[in-house]
């Protein structure tokens, strides 16, 4: 929490002129959807800036283009809370609501957060599937869920989790997408077979 307020005061460089979040980050999307988004925490100068999750850095760049291309946004660009981002049968989340030291969640953060990722989750009540964006993410779906055993998390692994399904997918940050593990074929597999499972 300090961090994240730590960061909102310093801000970077290139956006030294505008006000941070600088706060806890909730979900934002279609509150009757059936696809839940779930990512690991806002990033710092992304949704901590914004105060909007996955808006305004790069992985949010990638994740809202595939899910235009999905027909689940009406735009492939999400830079500011108020530009016209709108999200149909889909909710994206973060598993950890404050802005973590080097994107990098701990457990205890996680462990922290799961009363509101619970409370919220609860209140999508016709959610069929999550869409979980890096093994952080998947652990904290299992435990909402209470999957056990626990398959192990791979890219485009497909895990039900009873009333739910969860799909895989890597993380699309800049670790995974500079370096090729995350390709936009990827992720676009991964909403296109999310989709398809939603329709059943």
């Amino acid at each position: 929490m300090r961090w994240r307020e730590k960061v909102a005061h310093e801000r970077r460089a290139a956006y030294r002129d505008e006000t941070y979040w600088g706060r806890p980050i909730a979900g934002f999307g279609d509150p009757t959807a059936q696809i839940i988004v779930l990512g690991l925490a806002p990033g710092a100068h992304g949704a901590n800036r914004t105060g909007r999750v996955f808006t305004g850095d790069r992985s949010g760049d990638w994740l809202y283009r595939a899910m235009h291309r999905a027909g689940l946004a009406n735009q492939s660009t999400s830079q500011t809370r108020n530009d016209g981002l709108v999200l149909r049968n889909a909710w994206v989340t973060v598993a950890v609501r404050c802005a973590p030291p080097d994107n990098k969640p701990l457990p205890l953060e996680r462990k922290r957060c799961s009363g509101f990722l619970d409370r919220e989750l609860a209140m999508l009540p016709n959610k069929r599937i999550v869409v979980c964006l890096g093994g952080f993410a998947y652990l904290a779906a299992c435990d909402y869920f209470a999957v056990s055993p626990r398959p192990r998390f791979a890219h485009g692994a497909v895990v039900d989790a009873g009333t739910v399904t969860l799909v895989c997918s890597y993380h699309p940050s800049q670790q995974n997408t500079f370096t090729g593990r995350l390709t936009e074929t990827m992720l676009d597999d991964v909403f296109a077979r999310s989709v398809q499972l939603a329709g059943r």
